[in-house]
Protein backbone atom coordinates (compact mmCIF):
# COMPACT_ATOMS: atom_id res chain seq x y z
CA UNK A 1 0.00 0.00 0.00
CA UNK A 2 1.07 3.54 -1.15
CA UNK A 3 0.21 7.19 1.26
CA UNK A 4 -1.80 7.61 -1.70
CA UNK A 5 -3.75 4.91 -1.59
CA UNK A 6 -4.59 5.42 2.13
CA UNK A 7 -5.35 8.88 1.85
CA UNK A 8 -7.80 7.12 -1.09
CA UNK A 9 -9.15 4.50 1.62
CA UNK A 10 -9.95 7.31 4.13
CA UNK A 11 -11.73 9.46 1.50
CA UNK A 12 -13.49 6.89 0.47
CA UNK A 13 -14.38 5.18 4.44
CA UNK A 14 -15.45 9.06 5.14
CA UNK A 15 -17.90 8.93 1.86
CA UNK A 16 -19.41 5.34 2.64
CA UNK A 17 -19.84 5.96 6.73
CA UNK A 18 -20.73 9.72 6.18
CA UNK A 19 -18.44 10.54 8.68
CA UNK A 20 -15.60 13.13 8.76
CA UNK A 21 -12.85 11.16 10.75
CA UNK A 22 -11.89 7.64 10.66
CA UNK A 23 -9.16 5.90 13.04
CA UNK A 24 -6.70 3.87 11.14
CA UNK A 25 -5.23 1.12 12.44
CA UNK A 26 -3.36 -2.02 11.68
CA UNK A 27 -0.26 -2.12 10.07
CA UNK A 28 -1.04 0.49 7.14
CA UNK A 29 -1.59 3.02 10.01
CA UNK A 30 2.08 3.38 9.86
CA UNK A 31 1.37 5.54 6.51
CA UNK A 32 0.18 8.14 8.66
CA UNK A 33 3.18 8.79 10.37
CA UNK A 34 6.11 7.64 8.04
CA UNK A 35 4.91 8.16 4.68
CA UNK A 36 8.01 6.41 3.08
CA UNK A 37 7.50 3.18 4.83
CA UNK A 38 9.93 0.59 4.14
CA UNK A 39 7.96 -1.56 1.63
CA UNK A 40 8.33 -4.76 4.42
CA UNK A 41 5.46 -3.04 6.30
CA UNK A 42 3.36 -1.61 3.17
CA UNK A 43 3.18 -4.95 2.12
CA UNK A 44 -1.02 -5.46 3.12
CA UNK A 45 -3.26 -5.19 0.80
CA UNK A 46 -5.95 -4.40 3.18
CA UNK A 47 -6.40 -1.10 5.26
CA UNK A 48 -8.55 -1.13 9.31
CA UNK A 49 -10.65 1.60 9.71
CA UNK A 50 -13.74 2.69 11.99
CA UNK A 51 -15.70 5.54 11.68
CA UNK A 52 -14.75 8.00 15.15
CA UNK A 53 -18.56 9.47 15.14
CA UNK A 54 -20.81 7.01 12.99
CA UNK A 55 -19.60 3.90 14.84
CA UNK A 56 -22.73 2.19 13.57
CA UNK A 57 -21.56 2.39 10.29
CA UNK A 58 -18.30 0.39 10.22
CA UNK A 59 -20.56 -2.08 8.70
CA UNK A 60 -21.31 -0.34 5.78
CA UNK A 61 -17.27 0.21 5.27
CA UNK A 62 -17.18 -3.42 4.49
CA UNK A 63 -19.90 -4.45 2.71
CA UNK A 64 -18.91 -1.47 0.10
CA UNK A 65 -15.32 -1.62 0.01
CA UNK A 66 -14.06 -4.41 1.99
CA UNK A 67 -12.66 -7.68 0.74
CA UNK A 68 -13.71 -9.07 -2.61
CA UNK A 69 -16.05 -5.67 -2.96
CA UNK A 70 -16.40 -3.85 -6.51
CA UNK A 71 -13.61 -1.61 -4.77
CA UNK A 72 -10.85 -3.86 -3.96
CA UNK A 73 -11.54 -5.34 -7.66
CA UNK A 74 -10.73 -1.90 -8.57
CA UNK A 75 -8.23 -0.64 -6.84
CA UNK A 76 -5.96 -3.84 -5.72
CA UNK A 77 -6.43 -2.70 -2.13
CA UNK A 78 -9.48 -2.92 0.35
CA UNK A 79 -10.79 -1.27 3.74
CA UNK A 80 -11.99 -3.73 6.32
CA UNK A 81 -14.17 -1.79 8.33
CA UNK A 82 -13.59 -2.92 12.26
CA UNK A 83 -14.72 -1.73 15.18
CA UNK A 84 -11.38 0.27 17.22
CA UNK A 85 -12.20 -2.13 20.13
CA UNK A 86 -10.91 -5.14 17.97
CA UNK A 87 -7.14 -2.82 18.69
CA UNK A 88 -5.63 -3.01 22.62
CA UNK A 89 -3.88 -0.20 22.81
CA UNK A 90 -1.84 1.72 25.13
CA UNK A 91 -4.04 3.90 27.72
CA UNK A 92 -3.86 7.78 25.83
CA UNK A 93 -3.38 6.72 22.26
CA UNK A 94 -6.45 8.57 21.19
CA UNK A 95 -4.25 12.01 21.59
CA UNK A 96 -1.09 10.54 20.17
CA UNK A 97 -2.86 9.47 16.44
CA UNK A 98 -1.26 10.94 13.62
CA UNK A 99 -3.89 13.22 11.53
CA UNK A 100 -3.92 12.76 8.02
CA UNK A 101 -6.06 15.21 6.14
CA UNK A 102 -5.12 16.75 2.87
CA UNK A 103 -6.68 17.09 -0.81
CA UNK A 104 -6.46 13.53 -1.66
CA UNK A 105 -8.68 13.04 1.32
CA UNK A 106 -10.94 15.99 0.19
CA UNK A 107 -10.68 17.29 4.03
CA UNK A 108 -11.46 13.95 5.31
CA UNK A 109 -9.74 12.96 8.29
CA UNK A 110 -7.89 9.95 9.19
CA UNK A 111 -6.40 9.91 12.91
CA UNK A 112 -3.75 6.83 12.15
CA UNK A 113 -2.69 5.25 15.56
CA UNK A 114 1.25 6.23 16.19
CA UNK A 115 4.27 3.82 15.38
CA UNK A 116 4.90 3.34 19.20
CA UNK A 117 1.43 2.41 19.64
CA UNK A 118 1.00 0.55 16.47
CA UNK A 119 4.09 -1.58 17.74
CA UNK A 120 1.89 -2.24 21.11
CA UNK A 121 -0.72 -3.33 19.86
CA UNK A 122 1.24 -5.48 17.07
CA UNK A 123 2.80 -6.76 20.39
CA UNK A 124 -0.41 -7.92 21.99
CA UNK A 125 -1.50 -9.78 18.64
CA UNK A 126 1.85 -11.63 19.15
CA UNK A 127 1.45 -13.93 15.76
CA UNK A 128 4.34 -14.30 13.26
CA UNK A 129 3.58 -11.58 11.23
CA UNK A 130 2.90 -8.84 14.14
CA UNK A 131 6.03 -9.65 15.61
CA UNK A 132 7.90 -8.92 12.01
CA UNK A 133 6.13 -6.24 11.56
CA UNK A 134 7.77 -4.70 14.91
CA UNK A 135 11.38 -6.01 14.40
CA UNK A 136 11.42 -3.76 10.69
CA UNK A 137 9.77 -1.16 13.22
CA UNK A 138 12.90 -1.65 15.92
CA UNK A 139 15.37 -2.18 12.61
CA UNK A 140 14.45 0.65 10.86
CA UNK A 141 14.72 3.12 13.77
CA UNK A 142 10.83 4.22 13.11
CA UNK A 143 10.45 3.04 17.11
CA UNK A 144 12.51 3.35 20.01
CA UNK A 145 12.55 0.15 22.09
CA UNK A 146 12.46 2.39 25.45
CA UNK A 147 8.85 3.94 24.35
CA UNK A 148 7.63 0.71 23.56
CA UNK A 149 8.39 -1.12 26.63
CA UNK A 150 7.13 2.59 28.42
CA UNK A 151 4.17 1.94 25.79
CA UNK A 152 3.66 -1.69 27.09
CA UNK A 153 3.05 -0.58 30.60
CA UNK A 154 0.33 2.07 29.66
CA UNK A 155 -1.71 -1.39 29.03
CA UNK A 156 -5.06 -1.71 30.55
CA UNK A 157 -4.67 -5.30 32.47
CA UNK A 158 -7.39 -7.31 30.30
CA UNK A 159 -8.11 -10.78 29.27
CA UNK A 160 -6.35 -9.56 26.21
CA UNK A 161 -3.50 -8.08 27.62
CA UNK A 162 -2.42 -9.58 31.53
CA UNK A 163 0.66 -9.11 32.94
CA UNK A 164 1.85 -12.48 32.09
CA UNK A 165 1.71 -11.43 28.44
CA UNK A 166 2.88 -8.13 28.79
CA UNK A 167 6.01 -9.85 30.49
CA UNK A 168 6.10 -12.12 27.25
CA UNK A 169 5.68 -8.91 25.09
CA UNK A 170 9.01 -7.29 27.28
CA UNK A 171 10.80 -10.43 26.73
CA UNK A 172 10.64 -10.69 23.42
CA UNK A 173 11.69 -6.55 23.03
CA UNK A 174 14.41 -7.07 24.75
CA UNK A 175 15.92 -10.28 23.25
CA UNK A 176 15.46 -8.36 19.82
CA UNK A 177 16.98 -5.29 20.78
CA UNK A 178 20.09 -7.87 21.63
CA UNK A 179 19.81 -9.52 18.39
CA UNK A 180 19.50 -6.38 16.50
CA UNK A 181 23.09 -4.99 18.55
CA UNK A 182 21.39 -2.79 20.35
CA UNK A 183 21.03 -4.06 24.01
Amino acid sequence: MTRDELEHAIRAACDVADDDEVWVFGSQAILGQYENAPEELRMSAEVDIAPVNEVAKTINIDANLGELSTFHQAYGFYVHGVSIEAAVLPRGWERRAKKVSNSNTRGKTGLCIEAHDLAVSKLVAFRPKDLDFVRVLLAENLVSARKVLLRIDQLTDNERAPESHREAMREWLTGIVRDLGRG
